[in-house]
Parts: C-alpha cells; sequence; structure tokens
C-alpha cells in the first residue's frame, strides 16, 4: 500500500485521480509535474524543506496523551497529534511550504490559492511574505462571513484576498476561480491546498503533508512502545487525513478511518459526506468520489466547518475507501460542535470545528473500545478562527 501510483499510470490511485484538464491548462500542469519530478529525488530541496520545518514552521509538533478526555469517556487511550502547534495553527504550512519552495525553484514569482476554512490561505500568504512574492487567495463570500479572524490574518501577511460570490460561495467556487485566474496567468504557480485536483496535486501534497505521519509513528511508538489500534482524521479534501495515514497504510493492525461533514440533515444540499452520499465522477480535474443529483449536476453541501464544506474528496481517500483499507464515516454539526467543547474544557486545548469531527468519532468510538488500545487523532488545526461562529451558534455575544 506504500505506493499506489505506478509508472505506467501515474497520478492513478486504482480507477481514481487522472487529470481531467481543459487544454488551456495542460502546459501549465505539464510544467508543474516535470518540476515536481525533478526535486523529488534532489536532497538540497529536502534538505531545505527540512530545514524550515524546523526553523520556521517548528516541527516537530509533539503528541499529547489526552488523559482527561480519556478517562472522562471510558475505554481506549486517546494521543493527540498536535498539528494545531504548527506555525500558522494547522497542517496546511506543510504543503504551502513545499509548494512555495518548487514555486521559487520554477523561478515564479506570484502565487493563486483557494482557501475555505482561511488555513490553507493564511499557509500560502505566510510562505509567500516569507520568500518574497505575491500571493492571491480566492475565497468563498460565505467563508470570508464566517471566516474573518483568517481573512485579516491573509490581508496583514500581504496577501489579496478576492471574495468569490458564484454558486455555493464555497470552496468549490473559490477553487474554480483560481483555475481561472491559473488560466489566465500562466506564468503564476496555483499552490493547492488539499489531496485533490489533477495530477500531480494529490501526490504532491500527500507528499508533503507525510511529515505528519512520519513524526506521529516513530512518536507514538517511543511513547507507548506500540502501535495505535486506530488513527482517526477529519476529511475535507483529504490533506491531513492522507499526511497521517500514509506512514500506517501497510500496519494491516492498525484501523485507519477518515470523518466526514455529515453537517445537518442527510438530503443533497445538507451535508458533505461523499462516501455516504455521493457516487465516482469528475471534479476540479479528478475522477474521485463527489456529491451529485441524478442528473450528475454538483450537489450543494454544508458542514459548520468551512474545511470540510466540499463536494468531492481526493482520489487516493476514494481507492483506500474502495479497497476497505480505510473505513469512512461521517458526524454532524451537533456532535462536532459539543467536541469542539468537551476537548476545550476537558484538555485546555480549543481545536478546528474540522478537527473537532475527528474528536466527535473518537468520543463515540473510544467506549466502545478497551482500556488497553488506542487511538491517534490527527488534531488539524486551532480553533481560533472558529470562535466567532461558535459563539453565534452558541447564542453568545463576543
Amino acid at each position: 500500500m506504500t505506493s499506489p501510483t505506478t509508472a505506467d499510470r501515474p497520478g492513478r490511485f486504482g480507477a481514481y485521480g487522472g487529470s481531467f484538464i481543459p487544454e488551456t491548462l495542460a502546459p501549465s500542469v505539464r510544467a508543474l509535474t516535470e518540476a515536481y519530478e525533478a526535486i523529488k529525488g534532489d536532497p538540497q530541496f529536502w534538505a531545505a524543506y527540512d530545514h524550515l520545518q524546523r526553523t520556521f514552521v517548528g516541527r516537530p509538533t509533539p503528541v499529547t496523551y489526552a488523559a482527561r478526555l480519556s478517562m472522562d469517556l471510558g475505554g481506549a487511550q486517546i494521543y493527540l497529534k498536535r498539528e494545531d502547534l504548527a506555525h500558522t495553527g494547522a497542517h496546511k504550512i506543510n504543503n504551502a511550504l513545499g509548494q512555495g519552495l518548487l514555486a521559487k525553484r520554477m523561478g515564479k514569482t506570484r502565487v493563486i490559492a483557494e482557501t475555505g476554512a482561511g488555513q490553507h490561505g493564511v499557509a500560502t500568504a505566510t510562505v509567500c511574505a516569507m520568500l518574497g512574492m505575491d500571493c492571491v487567495v480566492y475565497m468563498g463570500v460565505d467563508d470570508i462571513e464566517r471566516q474573518k479572524p483568517n481573512v485579516f490574518r491573509m490581508r496583514l501577511l500581504g496577501a489579496e484576498v478576492r471574495g468569490v460570490s458564484s454558486g455555493s460561495r464555497t470552496l468549490k467556487d473559490a477553487i474554480n476561480e483560481a483555475m481561472r485566474d491559473w488560466v489566465t496567468n500562466p506564468d503564476s504557480y496555483y499552490l493547492l491546498g488539499s489531496a485533490l485536483g489533477p495530477h500531480p496535486y494529490p501526490t504532491m501534497v500527500r507528499d508533503f503533508q507525510s511529515i505528519i505521519g512520519r513524526e506521529a509513528r516513530a512518536q507514538i511508538l517511543e511513547a507507548t512502545g506500540r502501535l495505535p489500534d486506530v488513527v482517526l482524521a477529519c476529511v475535507g479534501g483529504g490533506s491531513n487525513a492522507i499526511g497521517i495515514f500514509s506512514s500506517f497504510l501497510d500496519d494491516e493492525g492498525v484501523d485507519l478511518r477518515g470523518v466526514e461533514a455529515g453537517g445537518r440533515g442527510a438530503a443533497l444540499g445538507e451535508h458533505a459526506a461523499r462516501f455516504s452520499g455521493g457516487r465516482p465522477g469528475v471534479l476540479q480535474g479528478a475522477y474521485t468520489y463527489v456529491l451529485q443529483d441524478g442528473d450528475g449536476q454538483i450537489g450543494l453541501t454544508h458542514s459548520i466547518s468551512a474545511g470540510l464544506d466540499y463536494a468531492a474528496v481526493g482520489p487516493e481517500h476514494a481507492m483506500l475507501h474502495d479497497t476497505e483499507r480505510a473505513f469512512y464515516t461521517s458526524v454532524n454539526d451537533e456532535e462536532a460542535l459539543a467536541a469542539f467543547q468537551a476537548l476545550s474544557k476537558l484538555e485546555g486545548i480549543i481545536p478546528a470545528l474540522e478537527s473537532a469531527h475527528a474528536i466527535a468519532e473518537a468520543i463515540k468510538l473510544a467506549p466502545t473500545m478497551r482500556p488497553d488500545q488506542m487511538i491517534l487523532i490527527n488534531l488539524s488545526g486551532r480553533g481560533d478562527k472558529d470562535i466567532f461562529t461558535v459563539a453565534d451558534v452558541l447564542g453568545v455575544t463576543i
């Protein structure tokens, strides 16, 4: 399972993946693919990446034993991989840093990005400021409204934030606008934020995020002397999940579980659970599981968490789902909100609403397991950005 793609089928994960793009984008995608293939075996590139991970991002992030949450739930012992402690507050910086260095090597001076919850936008703006590149971030106007702190952070870092008012006015539409910009400005670099889109993005993003899994595997072994029974991560596009899953794929005794956004109901438009409500199709460059109606039109989505509010999922997750190497569940808005509050009060850690979906799944799962069993959760980000959303839902005035 360590290498799901093959030399004769690059960018394919079983039936999924590929590069379904307009001809106008083909030269840019080809140049990106060639550049990434060139740096994959370049020790100087990875030495620079690792150096900045240590001195700029603050890696390695720790693994924390959630003692009070474990005691409160009974059953399995819960550990957290603390991506919330990385610079900018989430796992997104790992990929943004890698792609930013690649863009610099390619001679690019202008970077385009999309963002939903704002964490990828902040990470990209941060890297562009550090490397001295212009940055334009596309963001749905609904997401701008619910993620105001991150919008201010991006602008403070020198990025131009462009609101997108078409379609659902969320992440899907931000990606559409970023791709249109790339078509118009082929000399720019499109820094896609998740493990989706056309090849090479799903592979490249996974490779940059795999640092999470390598660290977590070594840390949990050092702390406990064994591997976890379950690894949990929330899944929007799927970058934080594939980042931690990647180091456990060959460990058959480790159960991998992704947690999607169950939203507020089972009807199309009320959730973002692609594996329970979607079917295979093509969206924004890749063949994968997509939420769509009977006529194949892309469905609207909903989640209390902007970062999970997306109609498709990374193609490697689609392959892991079909082969049953990973299993995918969903958590609704109410459960995620309760988990957000529980982790805050029991552990002194305010999680991102996205990460709270994984916490909510652990809250349901841990009591069904034995005390000698272990759950490792990828806590993909911190929840400072979500305090206004949560306060509004709870009816609290800030």
